[in-house]
């Protein structure tokens, strides 16, 4: 099997293989489930994760099949794992040392109606590309490339409230966070509210930008290798991680251009600066709107660059040069 991404093979063991067999699928958070697997604190398993759309794309996926794409379920994630001695306030530890993509994936923006995505209202057909990963590049329209940097979109342990809940808000013990930072080589720290703390991955992405703005990274199958840690010194409400990054596409500073959103609104702000990418991608470019959208959803970083000078807010959205044939500036 070919390998794509991070790799400390010599630093660990795998000790369980979890397939993306239907058993060890479940597309809602619920602490009732049998666990797929039981574990011992330091194991190391490999996860096989489907596509977030559970594999109603492929390679041959048009923008029109993207019509008949359901959001029911979504999110189908590997697991749940037992992870012996986590108990209620302990905290999960996940060492993040591996992902590997399987050479494709896709982004792709729903029709307007749906309300999907930043901008939903800019875009009233679908849209999708169907990207050519290999190595460490994936490849867009115009000779663009982007570097990958795969990580699980959701990543989580299971709630305390009873029943089932839905996998597309993220919550307290982790879930659909969308952290692009969470990449080979972090460690991510999450909240355990039930015995055993039963966690699951999937939603991989091979690639996005801050925001996922069209509603979908890179999004790809993927393989996740994490090793497990039951930490009882450690005390959080929320998520954590430790991480390298990168914190821009080519882990270095280099050369960016970027435009701003100014708002009262922090939301408002952001769709501001994204829209303003979008506009000088079309015009010095030479992408379609549609297509400028889905590499934002990619590539584009978002910082919120001032929160002090009321009553306007600042949200700047950055693209980097590299990613362009020439590689130079606009």
């Amino acid at each position: 099997m070919p390998h794509y991404g991070h790799d400390e093979e010599q630093s660990y063991t795998v000790d369980y293989r979890l397939s993306d067999a239907d058993r060890n699928i479940h597309s809602a958070w619920d602490n009732s489930l049998e666990p797929a697997l039981t574990v011992e604190d330091g194991d190391v398993v490999r996860f096989e994760c489907r596509d977030a759309v559970d594999r109603q794309v492929d390679v041959e996926t048009t923008a029109e099949d993207v019509m008949d794409v359901s959001f029911d379920p979504v999110h189908p994630l590997t697991g749940p794992v037992y992870v012996e001695d986590a108990e209620p306030g302990d905290v999960l530890e996940v060492e993040l040392l591996d992902l590997q993509h399987k050479g494709w994936g896709y982004n792709l923006y729903f029709p307007g109606d749906m309300g999907l995505g930043l901008l939903p209202e800019e875009f009233d057909e679908p849209g999708i590309h169907i990207w050519d990963l290999e190595g460490d590049v994936g490849t867009f329209v115009n000779g663009i490339e982007v570097p990958l940097d795969p990580f699980p979109g959701v990543i989580g342990n299971a709630p305390a409230e009873a029943g089932e809940h839905d996998t597309l808000p993220p919550r307290s013990v982790g879930g659909n966070m969308d952290v692009k930072h969470m990449t080979a080589g972090s460690t991510v720290y999450l909240p355990v509210e039930v015995e055993g703390a039963l966690f699951s991955t999937g939603d991989c992405h091979a690639a996005q930008g801050d925001g996922e703005v069209c509603v979908t990274g890179v999004e790809a199958p993927m393989f996740v290798t994490a090793r497990f840690r039951v930490r009882k010194d450690l005390d959080i409400e929320q998520p954590e991680l430790a991480t390298s990054g990168p914190f821009t596409p080519t882990g270095v500073d280099e050369p960016m251009y970027a435009t701003t959103g100014i708002d009262s609104d922090l939301m408002e702000a952001t769709r501001k600066a994204t829209r303003h990418m979008i506009t000088h991608l079309s015009e010095h470019r030479g992408l379609t709107r549609g297509e400028a959208y889905l590499l934002c959803s990619a590539a584009m970083d978002l910082k919120i660059s001032e929160v002090v000078d009321a009553p306007n807010w600042t949200v700047t959205a950055y693209i980097p040069e590299s990613i362009f044939p020439d590689g130079e500036e606009a």
